[in-house]
């Protein structure tokens, strides 16, 4: 397709980076070959030396200039190491290959190399040598193999893809497998993780862990030469996702002993012979002996390597104890195999089960270590609030978190989480989040433990040892710690007992994968053979990928990253490009950006010009090469809190309490600043902020240790917090303390504990506080009356009652505006107003504490200066709402929604089968919510930076998602992940339609006048129209025409782009200056209904005559129309008008029969922008910036 450049890119570190032949020099093994030929004894180890070394793509000199292929020399490579500079190699070509100059790949030392591959010499058994081909892995793992012919080395260029493929290929005699990783953000591993299962005792290895995850000097120890970097490559992939960031040195020769003294973190091996010098030489070592399984220190000091926590240490153990760990025993039960190939497969499939299971435990283990970090986390500014982090662990696991808290891993983690990166923690802990957790993504209110985490903690012995660290914590010598597991609390101490039979089996299967053979190399290694291979290559992965079913787009992917390598190194640099580009339509995640923008810049001036004629190549060059200088580099800073040192004006304030993790919600922020500056000048100095987060945080403490009878539990609901407990008073029904929670105030009694209800919120109907009389005193009282009682309550709350009455009146506004609204987020607000009042009264001087806390009385204000009623209509239609902006620091527009029904796949979970309704937010945030529950299913994808304007659901397991910035986004419903993109528009797509049938069709629409007609099965264009003027903003299918709104007309279209009907917007409204907004179709009524911009009504026109005059629907009192649906019988118009003299979202429901609004719905705070059906059972309606909240509507 395109001549040979002059040179190639390289190819990305992966597969096969070099080969090198190493053994003794010729002149050492005369003396050794005269002795074995005289029969004399055996000789003395020989010293390595690198004999020959062999890059791709493994031609001659000659061979590669004529193939355009640069070399370079051996002297660019850089010596890595600490001792005495010696003399390089020399070096001697390879019998039967000519001579060459290579260029070594960075991160290969050939100095070090033969100490590394031979760190106990060359034992002198045979004359041949032996080759080491080196298979790097981000420049880390390495693994050797004795060869016997180089030529028999195959699949030298392919680089490995990321995912699913399994490949194999052959190195004579030996066949080589080199497995798919998990996802791309996963590791590759072809190691047997079990390995250290079988070293060490689950205990011993929680220690190693532990050492790794602290940052210790680390060498482990065994009479093994091979046992050291396997052993050591299992650890360090236990701890994916983390990583980690020191030296890493898996064999250590004799020679290099002295690395061992370097004062900075590291992971070396060493054999067992040099244990006693290492021990003895250097200090502070954690030394680990493979062969006994023991874990020590290099001297007599105690090195202070803590334990890992308590309940994750349990859980982690009894995972390893339910494995089975030995091959022959998992599979005694299979008949023998007389097929050595059959038996290879066996082993494999069961190595690939157990380290699936393996790694399963792993990242388990981490998670249940460092799941409660993300409640730590302020994404917006990037901050993470260590100190509360800490108080919040168990006074034994302390010391574990302040060391890793410390390490360059844990920063790393950091900034994965900050930037909300789906990596595999992030994935297990989302699938492994409780009911609760996801309850708490909704909430906006401060978190308290609920009577049903009470409960379980009541029960759990081992929640004893875990109690969390508060102001108030008593002494802990007074607490008896149940017998717990035995720990090995010293590195010289040798623990032997178990920790308990009990085992938690693990039903982890691996996921399915799929071999490609690589086809055999042509001989000899000339210019000719290579680029026959190559075709070969090409020709073979061509034929897999016609193979593939059509809905295998990740397995797709990989193998259009291998053709593009291939097409790479054979010079066709613009079928590469192609290959790559694919990659957007089946899998986003492993498109080589680097690889690719490196390839477009090394492309010559004809190949440009030819790329820039081909449109998809024309996109791909913007995006990589012309875009990638716009684009900002992301923030990555990482932040901990601190307390302010100057004061605050309010903008500083917002940002301060934002970043303790306090409240988020600007607004309330906005309240609080107003009530802590009360009669001062508008700025917080330090100590009054500081004053106020220790209030915060104590009565957070305080509220964490709150202990209720199980009497008193059972009269309480299950996701009930107690979040404010007064002190011991006398009442009208006994003496106690009055508790509040979100649903209702209560007595607690003194003496015998026990349960006297007070109210429920939604039935108080008076609070007043007052005085009574006290032989000569006053006494400040709070009244409580009640619908349901007739007797009032009255408590002596003394100076505790100006608070109280101010904290009952909040949360009754509260509820009575949640009841109203059908929206749980006032109350979950109110909570918030009445903890920050408690706050303000706790710093600020008594004189003027209530009338500061006063300012936080935002809802009561609400209700006795502005009493609004929602109108009767709209209350019994409005079901419920929901806040998608939960959380955020400000609301966001709900700029789409989409339902779609609950569908029982195979390839689903049962909690993924149910319906589930997805909200676009502003700037490319999806959130996805279970419809069943109203709860977040998955908290946010991003569908690029830019507005979304339209959403589909095709062949239900996919999601279209149409962007502002001209790119379809696919969701994959089963997997919850968007990873394709369809680039093919190049203006705003404006919105999407599909056409069912078999294959099925989605129509995709942009505002510059393209329509595309999209295979879902292939995701390829079928058809394409182009529409005159543009400005096309919505489209539908009727009938088997398309239908479409372009503002000045709406067309109607055949399938093959021919016009069939015309409505003119200038031939229907001559005096007014207006444009087409969307439309709605009505085949049974065969009607076109249509909003216009500036006009109050919808007008209808017979789609047997477009050229009739139209019927106008009058809408009152509205301002503006946004958004209009078809349910049932009904058209739902959205927009603007007054409601109660103020602009309010309204929707009007208008019967399509008889064309009258039949309601008039008062829904929002701020515009309606979108509405959609849920299988005509209900409408969803979402608003503007100003409230971004969805509302729920009953359809009769």
């Amino acid at each position: 397709m395109a001549e040979a450049a002059p040179s190639h890119p390289a190819l990305p570190s992966g597969l096969l980076e070099l080969c090198a032949l190493l053994g003794p020099s010729r002149d050492s093994l005369r003396g050794p070959e005269v002795s074995f030929r005289q029969g004399v004894g055996s000789p003395s180890p020989l010293d390595p030396e690198v004999l020959s070394v062999f890059v791709p793509p493994f031609v001659t000199k000659e061979d590669s200039q004529t193939a355009g292929v640069s070399s370079a020399t051996l002297s660019k490579t850089r010596r890595r190491s600490f001792r005495k500079k010696r003399d390089k190699p020399k070096t001697e070509p390879w019998k039967g290959l000519p001579p060459e100059d290579v260029s070594v790949p960075d991160g290969v030392d050939l100095l070090a190399l033969p100490q590394l591959c031979f760190p106990g010499r060359i034992v002198f058994l045979q004359r041949q040598g032996a080759l080491g081909a080196i298979l790097a892995d981000g420049g880390r793992g390495w693994l050797l193999c004795p060869l016997r012919r180089v030529r028999g080395l195959q699949a030298a260029l392919l680089q490995r893809p990321q995912g699913l493929p399994v490949l194999i290929f052959n190195m004579k005699p030996l066949q080589i497998v080199f497995p798919s990783r998990a996802d791309p953000e996963s590791p590759v591993i072809d190691l047997d993780l079990h390995l250290p299962l079988l070293c060490f005792r689950p205990e011993k290895v929680l220690q190693i862990l532990t050492c790794l995850l602290t940052e210790q000097r680390i060498v482990f120890f065994s009479s093994s030469w091979a046992l050291l970097p396997l052993v050591a490559e299992c650890f360090l992939a236990y701890l994916h996702p983390l990583q980690w960031q020191h030296t890493f040195v898996p064999v250590l020769s004799r020679q290099m002993l002295d690395f061992v003294m370097a004062p900075t973190s590291f992971l070396m091996g060493c054999h067992l012979d040099h244990f006693d010098e290492v021990s003895k030489e250097a200090d502070g070592l954690i030394l680990i002996n493979m062969d006994n399984g023991s874990v020590t220190c290099s001297d007599d000091r105690e090195v202070h390597v803590p334990d890992i926590p308590l309940l994750a240490a349990h859980t982690f153990i009894q995972r390893v104890q339910s494995l089975r760990l030995h091959h022959e025993l998992d599979l005694a039960h299979l008949g023998a195999s007389t097929d050595l190939n059959e038996g290879r497969a066996r082993r494999r499939a069961w190595q690939w089960s157990l380290n699936c299971q393996v790694q399963h435990a792993a990242l388990q283990l981490l998670v249940d270590v460092f799941r409660d970090v993300k409640n730590h986390l302020n994404y917006e500014h990037r901050v993470f609030n260590s100190e509360e982090f800490l108080k919040t662990r168990a006074p034994g696991d302390q010391r574990f978190y302040r060391q890793v808290l410390d390490t360059y891993m844990f920063h790393s983690f950091l900034k994965a989480r900050l930037s909300r990166r789906m990596d595999a923690f992030a994935q297990m802990d989302l699938h492994t989040q409780s009911e609760e957790d996801r309850l708490n993504g909704m909430l906006v209110s401060p978190r308290r433990p609920t009577i049903e985490k009470m409960t379980s903690r009541k029960f759990s012995p081992l929640h004893i040892a875990h109690r969390r660290m508060v102001v108030s914590m008593p002494n802990l010598q007074d607490i008896a710690v149940p017998e717990l597991p035995a720990r090995n609390a010293s590195l010289r101490k040798v623990d032997t007992a178990g920790c308990g039979s009990s085992s938690i089996a693990l039903n982890v299967s691996p996921k399915p994968t799929y071999m490609f053979k690589i086809p055999e190399i042509h001989f000899p290694l000339v210019s000719q053979c290579v680029q026959a291979y190559y075709a070969d290559c090409v020709t073979q992965l061509t034929k897999a990928m016609s193979l593939l079913a059509p809905d295998s787009s990740v397995l797709l992917a990989r193998y259009f990253y291998l053709r593009g390598a291939v097409h790479l190194m054979h010079g066709q640099l613009l079928d590469a490009l192609l290959d790559f580009q694919s990659l957007y339509k089946t899998d986003i995640r492993i498109f080589p950006a680097d690889l690719v923008r490196r390839t477009v810049r090394s492309l010559s001036g004809p190949q440009r010009a030819q790329a820039e004629q081909v449109p998809e190549l024309r996109r791909l060059i913007s995006e990589v090469v012309d875009k990638a200088g716009e684009a900002t580099k992301p923030d990555d800073r990482v932040k901990n809190f601190e307390l302010p040192k100057k004061h605050m004006q309010l903008d500083d304030f917002v940002r301060r309490v934002q970043e303790s993790g306090i409240v988020k919600d600007t607004d309330i922020i906005h309240r609080l600043f107003e009530a802590l500056t009360v009669g001062h000048e508008k700025q917080i100095d330090p100590e009054t902020f500081k004053d106020f987060y220790n209030c915060w945080k104590e009565a957070e403490a305080e509220a964490q240790e709150v202990s209720l009878p199980l009497s008193v539990m059972e009269h309480l609901d299950k996701n009930e917090c107690v979040y404010k407990l007064s002190s011991s008073v006398k009442t009208n029904r006994g003496v106690g303390k009055i508790a509040m929670t979100q649903k209702r105030l209560f007595l607690l009694t003194e003496g015998r504990p026990g349960y006297v209800e007070i109210s429920t919120f939604r039935n108080i109907e008076e609070v007043r506080s007052t005085t009574v009389a006290f032989l000569l005193l006053r006494i400040p009282t709070l009244k409580i009356k009640t619908v349901s009682k007739k007797e009032v309550f009255e408590a002596n709350l003394k100076t505790e009652c100006d608070l109280w009455h101010l904290m009952v009146k909040e949360m009754w506004a509260g509820k009575k505006l949640a009841d109203d609204h059908k929206d749980p987020q006032y109350i979950q607000q109110a909570l918030t107003h009445v903890l920050l009042m408690d706050a303000v009264v706790g710093t600020l001087p008594s004189p003027g504490a209530i009338y500061a806390a006063s300012k936080l009385s935002h809802f009561d204000r609400m209700k006795n200066e502005m009493p609004t009623t929602v109108p009767k209509t709209t209350s019994e239609t409005l079901k419920h709402k929901i806040n998608p902006s939960a959380g955020e620091t400000l609301p966001r527009a709900v700029d789409v929604l989409l339902y779609t029904p609950g569908h029982l796949d195979p390839a689903e979970k049962v909690e993924d089968a149910r319906p589930k309704l997805w909200c676009a937010l502003s700037e490319g945030k999806v959130t996805v919510f279970d419809a069943s529950s109203w709860t977040v299913h998955q908290h946010c994808f991003k569908a690029g930076n830019s507005k979304v304007n339209c959403m589909v659901m095709a062949e239900q397991n996919q999601v279209w998602v149409g962007s502002e910035d001209s790119v379809i986004y696919i969701i994959n419903v089963h997997s919850m992940s968007c990873n394709k993109q369809l680039t093919d528009h190049r203006s705003g797509v404006t919105d999407l339609a599909v056409q069912s049938g078999t294959p099925s069709k989605v129509y995709s629409s942009s505002t510059d006048g393209t329509i595309l007609a999209w295979n879902v099965s292939t995701l390829r264009v079928t058809d394409r129209f182009q529409l005159p003027g543009g400005r096309l903003s919505s489209i539908s299918l009727h009938d088997g025409c398309l239908w479409c709104c372009t503002g000045n007309s709406i067309v109607a279209m055949t399938s093959g782009g021919l016009l069939c009907q015309e409505l003119r917007v200038s031939e229907n409204f001559k005096d007014i200056s207006t444009s087409f907004l969307s439309f709605q179709l009505l085949p049974e009524q065969e009607q076109l209904w249509a909003a216009c911009a500036g006009l109050d009504s919808i007008y209808t026109w017979s789609l047997k005559d477009l050229t009739q005059r139209p019927h106008a629907v009058h809408l009152q009192d509205c301002s503006e129309v946004s958004c209009m649906i078809r349910v049932k019988k009904q058209i739902w118009v959205g927009g603007t008008g007054l409601a109660q003299g103020k602009s309010k979202g309204k929707i009007y429901v208008i019967d399509a029969e008889r064309k009258i609004v039949e309601k008039e719905l008062v829904a929002h705070v701020d515009t309606v922008k979108t509405l959609c059906s849920a299988e005509d059972r209900y409408v969803l309606s979402g608003s503007g910036k100003a409230e971004g909240k969805i509302a729920i509507w009953k359809v009769e």
